[in-house]
């Protein structure tokens, strides 16, 4: 059970009126709109309700699922928008999203299979997989906080959403954030999806509940450029007590490349509790990704960092509500556009 904190800040009473007034606005509108709530009130009603019981269900019973489907849905809005385009296979006629390297260790599509299969049997052709897959990541998000905290994060998802016809693995390879980035890369990449400074800082708060592959920070943890000769050289801005046991332990490097590719907490510690334990590695330079420790380069972005560690995860889960909103209306497919795909995993006809 987390803590709370008995203190109040200006900042946290500023934030939680604030954040009170935008998660409702955003759920309903974003960077194109117009979606809307109960969108399927009368052509599939019910169908919120079913996909949320049997998402928490199985959140419930194996809580990694959650890290899962929001880094599913993250993917998905990030290339084409959010119209379910990553869940497309590849075909004769090109590698889709999915076969792309940075989303090789994505998991979740047959979770998604199963809960569209569900959606189908009730209202055949009637709902959308990027609206399944958009209530599904906010489900999983509720079920694996409210397990161990009450009242954790939840943000109201507006659907209608259209499912896209067109998957590409040349376009994810250049949309997708990559770990790599420095701030001003993620801020323009953001940008580009009309997305601003703080929902860059709020969204990567996601990596609470995440894991990363050693492959993908292995760069931060031997042959560092420019931290001195040799093979055993380490990003210095990584705490150098926590480099040391990484690579002792979870990361050794065997001569010739990783003869496995072990996984580790981004969240060390509560990587199954959806709380602000992200951001203090982050302030404590125990972050994994040069993309993460690249939210103490600004010094908006740090103290919005330091703000929300410094007060109850309350803040946290508003601030984190409303830019999952803004997200999951990134460049969405309406009206007549795309399609509402039976299979998620191939366009129809296809």
């Amino acid at each position: 059970m987390a803590t709370i904190r008995p203190r109040r800040s200006s900042w946290w009473c500023v934030m939680v009126m604030a954040m009170a007034m935008v998660v409702v606005a955003s759920g309903a509108s974003g960077p194109r709109g117009p979606l809307r709530m109960g969108f399927y009130a009368q052509s599939c009603p019910g169908v919120e309700r079913m996909v949320g019981d049997f998402v928490r269900q199985h959140v419930r019973r194996v809580p990694t699922v959650a890290a899962a489907l929001l880094r599913l849905h993250f993917h998905d809005c990030f290339v084409r928008g959010c119209d379910a385009s990553v869940l497309l296979n590849s075909t004769a006629a090109g590698v889709a999203e999915k076969d792309a390297p940075p989303n090789l260790t994505l998991r979740g599509f047959d979770f998604v299979d199963r809960v569209k299969a569900l959606v189908e049997e009730a209202c055949p052709g009637v709902v959308s997989c990027a609206d399944v897959l958009a209530l599904a990541a906010r489900d999983a998000v509720a079920a694996i906080v409210r397990k161990l905290v009450p009242g954790g994060p939840s943000w109201r998802v507006a659907t209608g959403r259209r499912d896209g016809t067109v998957s590409s693995m040349m376009e994810a390879l250049n949309e997708i954030p990559k770990p790599t980035m420095s701030f001003r890369e993620l801020v323009d990449l953001f940008a580009s999806k009309g997305l601003g400074v703080r929902d860059l800082v709020w969204l990567s708060g996601a990596h609470t509940i995440g894991i990363a592959h050693c492959s993908s920070f292995a760069d931060r943890l031997y042959g560092y450029p420019g931290a001195g000769a040799g093979n055993d050289t380490t990003d210095p801005s990584l705490d150098a007590t926590y480099a040391a046991n990484l690579r002792r332990r979870k990361c050794r490097a065997p001569s010739g490349g990783y003869a496995e590719d072990a996984v580790v907490e981004m969240d060390p510690g509560s990587h199954l509790t959806f709380d602000v334990g992200y951001y203090r590695a982050v302030l404590k330079h125990r972050a994994l990704f040069r993309s993460d420790a690249a939210l103490l380069a600004d010094a908006a972005a740090r103290a919005d960092v330091e703000g929300v560690v410094g007060g109850p995860d309350e803040v946290f889960f508003q601030v984190f509500a409303r830019s999952m909103a803004r997200m999951s209306t990134v460049e969405v497919k309406i009206g007549a556009e795309g399609e509402i795909r039976r299979n998620c995993a191939v366009v129809n006809g296809g």
